[in-house]
């Protein structure tokens, strides 16, 4: 019987959001925030401290352990379970003061610090599964920080599991916590040798019982208009504004479709997500996101299309059309070896739950590792109203996360 306490797995996760470790778009350094490091070394310290010996940090804010097999059988796959310690720059993630709502009773939660934050049943239906149980939110200043905290303190969860009970069977255990995902850095300077996993698991999903093993696949486009500079005073039938040209770009694109705010299920979109520049040039930067690359494809051609269209109505101005390639659909690479996928669906069985198949409208980790050798799924932690200060996640969700990896463990050496 595999008995995970909601209540420590609460008390780690609040110890853990305390800690900012917001990353930072802007930045080109790794990582993109020395804070994150602070979250990283307490972890090393405390997975030192559970006895796990090659416990790591390294200068770029990774944290690399081991639990060696304890198993009689040879060639068990090497498994990893990994997530992120960053949290979002949507919201600030400066001084979090996390609350236990330990016996949720279904009224509304007011955020203290902002009585205009309130937590209900009718903007989160899930908490309904929640009643009677533990819930934790912020205080309505900051995010949470359950993207992806939760992860991260179900995974040290089940460490301290494996630890204390060597009667339970598992091959050799890789734990990974990685910086900068929130800003499509986090395998930027991954050591995969150092890692050495035959597959892995990201813990950063949602409801209990998600499984997820599709995302989009992800561009980064930038168009660049090039007007025609000359002084104002004098500019009459010569001056062509780049700022105007780009602004006629993003008023050609159209209003009902195609974008995050009209799209669900396997729709793809384009979002333009900055503008910056002077009358001379300027730049509008996009992400493009479509399950299928020739989906992909067609968006980029469409894009390509309306910003053409749009330039040659000013005479003079140019444009150039950049893309840079950000992650790819990791069910191309987990549809090669189904066990992955398969074992982690039993092992969310085994922990009573029913699993729930879901394509990710985003991307993890997990995407980026399929594609550097780690056929890498998804599984949910709890998480609900990421990125926003209405953020929460039920405790048992998180225990259930952690029992999940435990089963994983267990069924891989079974299966080996």
């Amino acid at each position: 019987m595999i008995n995970i306490s909601p209540d420590n797995i609460a008390d780690r996760f609040m110890r853990y959001v305390q800690i900012d470790t917001q990353s930072d778009p802007t930045s080109s350094a790794h990582p993109t925030s020395e804070k994150q490091k602070d979250l990283s070394k307490l972890l090393c310290k405390e997975l030192l401290g559970m006895g796990i010996l090659d416990a790591t940090t390294d200068e770029f804010g990774y944290v690399y352990a081991t639990i060696p097999s304890n198993s009689d059988k040879e060639n068990i796959p090497v498994i990893c379970f990994c997530s992120h310690v960053d949290t979002a720059p949507d919201c600030s993630g400066t001084n979090v003061k996390p609350i236990h709502h330990r016996y949720y009773d279904g009224k509304d939660i007011i955020l203290p610090d902002d009585d205009a934050q309130v937590l209900k049943m009718s903007n989160s239906p899930y908490l309904k599964e929640h009643l009677n149980s533990g819930v934790i939110t912020a205080s309505g200043l900051t995010l949470l920080g359950a993207d992806d905290k939760s992860g991260v303190a179900a995974i040290m969860e089940a460490a301290l599991f494996f630890i204390q009970n060597p009667a339970v069977k598992h091959g050799t255990i890789k734990i990974l916590f990685t910086p900068d995902e929130e800003v499509g850095q986090g395998t930027a300077k991954v050591d995969m040798k150092k890692l050495g996993a035959n597959f892995g698991y990201t813990l950063d999903g949602g409801e209990a019982g998600s499984l997820e093993d599709e995302t989009f696949s992800a561009d980064g486009t930038v168009i660049t208009v090039h007007g025609v500079i000359v002084h104002p005073g004098y500019a009459k039938d010569k001056l062509v504004n780049a700022l105007k040209v780009a602004g006629a770009v993003l008023d050609a694109l159209p209003a009902n479709e195609w974008s995050p705010e009209t799209t669900e299920g396997k729709q793809g979109f384009v979002h333009p997500t900055a503008v910056n520049g002077i009358a001379e040039k300027a730049t509008i930067q996009f992400i493009v996101r479509d399950f299928t690359l020739a989906g992909l494809q067609q968006h980029h051609e469409r894009l390509k299309k309306i910003g053409e269209d749009t330039v040659t109505k000013f005479p003079g101005a140019t444009m150039e059309y950049t893309v840079v390639e950000q992650y790819r659909n990791m069910k191309e690479v987990l549809d090669k070896c189904p066990q992955v996928v398969t074992y982690a669906g039993d092992a969310i069985n085994r922990a009573g739950l029913t699993v729930k198949m879901e394509s990710i409208r985003g991307g993890t980790d997990g995407s980026r590792f399929s594609y550097i050798g780690m056929p890498c799924p998804n599984i949910f932690t709890g998480m609900q109203n990421i990125h926003s200060k209405l953020e929460w996640i039920g405790t048992r969700d998180m225990a259930k996360a952690a029992e999940t990896i435990v089963h994983l463990g267990m069924i891989w050496e079974e299966k080996s």
